[in-house]
């Protein structure tokens, strides 16, 4: 059995991780995986797993992958080519059209599809719904990361809830524990009256980090908390420039991109999420697994279904800074609410071999008389 996944880059996201875990959990398995990128390129570059081939398809923009995945399918013939992304899902429809290819195609949706998402990315995002309509009929089966993201490819994008699969983010894997437990030393962790809150994510319009900041200069207020925030993005002077306008420079520090995040998030009194939406929210459930309490915006669509409505954690309204300063203020007994050992066990749900037992079961339904060894 030969899978092919095609994504942009190897650049320092979930959904890069994500699919860096499901090729190297596929080949345990016994698959036979490539990978196929757009670029080659990213800060994950040095977690490709070793003997995993690469091609390259250097393309400077996503609608030049076309014809140089129309190649690929027509030299190597995988048996699934499993997409990810929303443009690039589109890409690898027209290429299996182009190409009269018998590969099936797998296209995973991490993102909402809805306009809340559209309007903070490419206007290009816009029309996903509609070509997802349009190319339906190419699509093998759709894979949601959650299950408000499937029933958006049903109502949205008018794909058969038959095609339709949700199969949630791997996050937790046999590393994790031995991760969670590196050093990661910072100045402001185990100062006692200063709670130190962590976020992760690109600094980007959909995580909100401009809300996330004037929540907590109002917190301030009240208590003298900290907030470390990890990740890159193009936002970072803007955002450096609102730290600076309310007063927070000596409250807000920007660690930039960090290969392993989690002893930061096992350091914190509390994980915040701001976003606007998220497909699903891996980082929540990495801040659980360190079992570390976490605050989280109400957005479309992982976040309240990961904490199950505000079992697991505190839930407010998104793109609020009042509301998301109210959920900061309970810092104090948060520990207390949630244990961490009741977090963990609830992380453990999202396991590296859950997610690709999942995969190889959709595999076997849509090649049945192929072999398999896993």
């Amino acid at each position: 059995m030969s899978i092919a996944i095609y994504m942009h880059d190897l650049s320092g996201g979930g959904v890069e991780r994500q699919n860096l875990i499901i090729a190297d959990e596929l080949r345990r398995r016994g698959v036979n995986v490539t990978l196929v990128l757009h670029r080659l390129r990213g800060q994950l570059l040095s977690q490709v797993p070793a003997g995993l081939p690469v091609v390259d398809l250097k393309s400077t923009r996503t609608l030049w992958d076309i014809p140089r995945l129309v190649r690929f399918l027509r030299t190597e013939k995988p048996d699934f080519l499993l997409a990810n992304l929303d443009l690039n899902n589109i890409a690898a429809l027209l290429a299996k059209a182009m190409a009269f290819s018998s590969t099936k195609v797998i296209i995973c949706q991490h993102n909402p599809i809805s306009s809340s998402f559209a309007a903070c990315e490419n206007w290009l995002y816009r029309y996903v719904g509609t070509s997802y309509r349009l190319l339906s009929p190419l699509v093998s089966r759709a894979v949601a990361v959650s299950s408000g993201v499937a029933e958006e490819l049903s109502e949205i994008a008018g794909l058969p809830a038959s095609r339709i699969l949700t199969i949630n983010n791997p996050v937790v894997g046999p590393d994790f524990e031995t991760r969670c437990q590196d050093d990661a030393a910072h100045p402001w962790f185990g100062q006692a009256g200063q709670p130190v809150f962590v976020t992760a994510g690109r600094l980007v319009v959909q995580k909100d980090h401009e809300t996330l900041l004037r929540a907590l200069a109002i917190h301030r207020r009240r208590a003298n908390s900290r907030l470390i925030i990890l990740g890159t993005g193009p936002l970072r002077g803007a955002l450096d420039a609102l730290v600076r306008e309310l007063g927070l420079t000596d409250a807000v520090d920007f660690l930039g991109f960090q290969p392993n995040a989690l002893p930061y998030l096992r350091q914190a009194d509390a994980f915040v999420l701001s976003s606007r939406c998220e497909g699903f929210g891996n980082v929540l459930v990495e801040a659980m697994g360190c079992g570390t309490p976490v605050i989280s915006a109400r957005c479309v669509h992982g976040p309240a279904e990961i904490l199950e409505k505000g079992r697991y954690g505190v839930l407010v309204a998104p793109n609020s800074a009042t509301a998301l300063a109210d959920g900061m203020d309970q810092v104090a007994t948060l520990r207390e609410r949630f244990p961490a050992a009741t977090l963990r066990e609830r992380a453990a749900d999202f396991s590296y071999a859950a997610c690709a037992s999942r995969y190889i079961g959709l595999f076997k339904v849509l090649a049945p008389h192929r072999a398999w060894t896993a």
